[in-house]
């Protein structure tokens, strides 16, 4: 077994890491392997990070040959058991099982039980679109965010590198193995800060500054829009700009900034229990039957779900789901929701913060 080790000198991560778990309880894991599944390949090469007196480190164990899987397994289970919580890209769907199975297959009494852990992966993949990336690989994150590495090969080409070195090692060789994992262990460090994106819609939301402004639209009509500014804790490392169903999201560093349509129009409010009232048709409006129970029946009629409804002229807001009420449609069978923008919510800056956090998920859910 060869064991590689390194200290990252003059290395420092901008994401708060720390909020998950001390620094010094945090490990980052990347394996390599001949292959997919782990019946049929081997595993050859263990890489760690991991942050030690007020530095980060890396540590490698690899196999010389295809012998010494079980070598390495227990040197990195050793190793690891001063730490409780693991950070991994994509580690949930390959690292993790992979090394599971492989020491069932060994026979070796290891396993995950005692850590938490974190998928960079999983976190920023539900992101992909609204960050216009092609895919949610680690290369591909390390370009977007403008991550320079050192190593030029695949995990794929590595594989026949590995065969090699097996049947003839070479300082080349074996340096190009380390660095492959060493460059992928670094990367998931500097990728860190694309966390940013996942804090930011998952996080909660604290509206700073809120306020309504009018504008000119493109055909030159004047509209009104809510422009809510939320001030985030982490911030982003790259501009980002999306828009869904009329809404506009744009956050750079720390400052993330939304802008809503308000509707000034006439909608109706539902009554669910229409048994309880009677339509108005001359007036278009029901009222209950205790009330309109003094009109004459030639002017009434049973109401109906359909028109069991109050309008009123009003600003209004949109929502995706109900999570202000009442709430307003424009039709019984119209799919939109709106609430009203009150005196009494232009006051009340959780209730913003609340609106906002709706905001996002309806914009997150849609890309």
């Amino acid at each position: 077994m060869r064991i590689s080790e390194e200290t990252l000198e003059n290395f420092s991560i901008s994401y708060p890491l720390e909020r998950l778990a001390p620094l010094e309880r945090i490990l980052f894991i990347d394996i390599e392997t001949t292959g997919f599944t782990a019946r049929s390949s081997y595993l050859y090469l263990i890489g760690c990070a991991y942050y030690l007196a007020g530095k980060w480190h890396t540590i490698q164990w690899m196999a010389e040959n295809y012998s010494q899987e079980a070598e390495i397994l227990n040197a990195f289970f050793e190793f690891s058991r001063l730490y409780r919580y693991l950070i991994h890209f994509n580690g949930n769907n390959f690292d993790l099982p992979f090394i599971q199975q492989k020491c069932e297959q060994l026979s070796l009494p290891h396993s995950f039980d005692a850590f938490q852990g974190l998928d960079i992966y999983r976190r920023i993949a539900p992101y992909k679109f609204i960050l216009r990336l092609p895919n949610c690989k680690q290369k591909t994150l390390e370009q977007y965010l403008g991550i320079d590495r050192k190593d030029v090969f695949s995990g794929g080409e590595l594989i026949g590198l590995y065969h090699d070195y097996v049947k003839n090692p070479t300082e080349f060789s074996e340096n190009a193995l380390f660095l492959h994992n060493a460059d992928d262990l670094k990367g998931m460090l500097e990728t860190l800060p694309i966390l940013a994106y996942y804090d930011l819609f998952n996080q909660p939301v604290r509206a700073k500054k809120v306020q309504a402004n009018y504008y000119k639209d493109a055909n030159g009509h004047t509209r009104k829009e809510l422009v809510i500014t939320i001030a985030t804790d982490t911030p982003l490392p790259k501009l980002i700009t999306a828009s869904a169903n009329g809404c506009l999201l744009r956050g750079e560093d720390s400052v993330v900034t939304l802008k809503i349509p308000i509707y000034e129009e006439e909608l109706k409010y539902f009554y669910s229990n229409y048994h309880d009232y009677y339509y108005l048709p001359t007036e278009d409006v029901a009222l209950h039957k205790s009330v309109a129970g003094f009109v004459d029946r030639e002017h009434r009629v049973p109401a109906s779900a359909a028109n069991c409804y109050t309008r009123k002229v009003a600003n209004y807001l949109p929502q995706w789901d109900v999570v202000f009420e009442p709430f307003f449609k424009r039709d019984y069978k119209s799919r939109e929701l709106f609430f009203e923008l009150t005196d009494e919510m232009k006051k009340n800056r959780q209730a913003f913060s609340d609106y906002a956090a709706h905001v996002l998920a309806m914009m997150a859910s849609t890309y």
